[in-house]
């Protein structure tokens, strides 16, 4: 089966999708077999010949596990199953009674190469027994690699959250039927190495979270010029680093012409225009499509003028940094253009506590309560990114490179924003797609990387999505 497309949803949707399956013809066993096999072709693809041992638990995922297990015994694996419970479901018992092979109890002390996960799936809401805890610890002591299925036992689906401290460190997550949140959500993100999805053939779910995935650029067209390629004006402030910084990211990632409105030209490339001028009458250039505030703004009174001369201005705006500290609900109350905001968490926590948020719930959650509050585009940024829009538009960006762990490398995302911005994408689109060049650009980066050969790379990410 074609995996799903690249939808994320909650255990209840999920569920929901399963039952839209079944009610059109399909059941609960065929649907299992899907999965299973389509996992174990992954299983397969790491284990080989060499020893695997499936851990089942009592509902369908151990279920999962049994498919699995037949399957890599009949392509002549060295496959046993290690019955952590014995089956409770009737779709987990029939596929137990079809396996061939060998099931082993709790306390065989089994050894092998690879050790499959199938205890508990993303329906668990509460933590392992101490015994199963126990059971999956030791298999994992004696195995060299491990994979789990759906998500590794001990995580909350919905929110990422481990239920169990000291969970072992997947090599692989295999996925079925759709993303969960669990696999974009730190901290259960981080134990999953590596992450694959099996489809099962669910229709896309309206409302559901998506993927960030990546963008489809074009060519400017034949009679392009740098303002039909849009006009981003950056406002500076008294640490210049950061903004030029994010010039530099946004000359890369699609904008025809970037302005830096700063007091002197400081350490600016020379193609890269600075304009000196009072910012109040910079920033009537109606030529302008989008402008960018925040990085090296600053906090004191100059900065809270040049944030309101920049909130004035009638085009989209992306606030970033100092901006989100300084910023309040009146400051938003006359605007009629998208705003982006791109807070990390302290700065998210600044921004639920300016606008009255509070602050419960997912990572995922907390960023739409503050879109729809504040009437914001929210990039809520880190090793797990959200981004939420007023509309209760969702979107989880893969895992990055944690080498973006650096300084600097925040004002390289909010050009890069800030630059799809203003070439003409809709403010939500702008905000996964420069999230998704900023990931890609990182990647390309490798290891080691500073914020200056970050944005130095974005040019590159564009390049990939021609």
């Amino acid at each position: 089966m074609l995996p799903a497309p690249d939808q994320i949803l909650t255990v209840e949707q999920m569920r929901a999708a399963e039952e839209a399956l079944i009610a059109a013809g399909s059941s609960v066993d065929k649907l299992m077999q899907i999965a299973g096999r389509g996992a174990a072709e992954w299983v397969w693809r790491i284990a080989g010949h060499h020893k695997v041992t499936v851990l089942c638990g009592p509902g369908n995922n151990g279920g999962d596990g049994y498919v699995i297990a037949e399957a890599i015994r009949e392509k002549g694996g060295k496959v046993a199953v290690v019955a952590g419970t014995e089956p409770k479901t009737e779709a987990a018992r029939n596929a137990r009674s079809l396996y061939q092979g060998e099931v082993l109890p709790p306390d065989a002390g089994r050894h092998g190469d690879v050790l499959v996960d199938c205890l508990f799936g993303s329906g668990l809401a509460r933590p392992l027994s101490d015994d199963l805890y126990s059971l999956l610890a030791g298999l994992a002591d004696n195995h060299r690699h491990f994979i789990a299925i759906d998500v590794p036992s001990g995580v909350q689906s919905d929110s990422g959250m481990l239920l169990n401290e000291g969970l072992p460190q997947f090599d692989l997550t295999i996925c079925l039927g759709a993303w969960k949140f669990a696999h974009f959500l730190m901290p259960a993100s981080a134990i999953m190495g590596e992450r694959r999805l099996v489809g099962i053939g669910c229709d896309p779910v309206p409302g559901a979270a998506q993927v960030v995935s990546r963008p489809n650029f074009s060519a400017p067209p034949a009679n392009a010029h740098k303002y039909k390629r849009g006009l981003l004006a950056v406002v500076g402030g008294e640490m210049p680093g950061a903004a030029l910084l994010a010039c530099r990211a946004a000359q890369g990632a699609g904008a025809g012409y970037v302005k830096l409105f700063a007091d002197s030209p400081g350490n600016a490339p020379s193609d890269l225009v600075v304009n000196p001028g009072r910012l109040s009458e910079v920033l009537t250039d109606d030529r302008n499509t989008a402008v960018l505030a925040g990085p090296g703004l600053g906090r004191h009174a100059d900065a809270r003028e040049r944030l309101a001369i920049a909130l004035a201005d009638p085009v989209p705006v992306v606030l970033d940094a100092d901006a989100l500290v300084l910023l309040g609900e009146r400051q938003l109350s006359e605007r009629k253009a998208p705003t982006i905001a791109t807070p990390h968490e302290g700065e998210l926590v600044a921004l639920e506590r300016a606008f009255g948020v509070d602050g419960a719930g997912t990572k995922a959650e907390r960023a739409l309560a503050l879109a729809k509050d504040s009437e914001m585009i929210v990039v809520a940024k880190g090793p797990d990114t959200v981004i939420a829009s007023p509309d209760g538009r969702l979107a989880c960006a893969p895992r990055a490179s944690s080498w973006l762990s650096t300084a600097g490398t925040g004002d390289v995302l909010a050009g890069a924003i800030a630059s799809r911005l203003a070439a003409g994408s809709e403010a939500f689109a702008a905000a996964c797609e420069g999230v998704w060049l900023h990931g890609e650009a990182a990647r390309l980066c490798g290891p080691v990387f500073t914020a200056g050969e970050l944005a130095d790379a974005i040019p590159a990410a564009f390049a990939d999505c021609l």
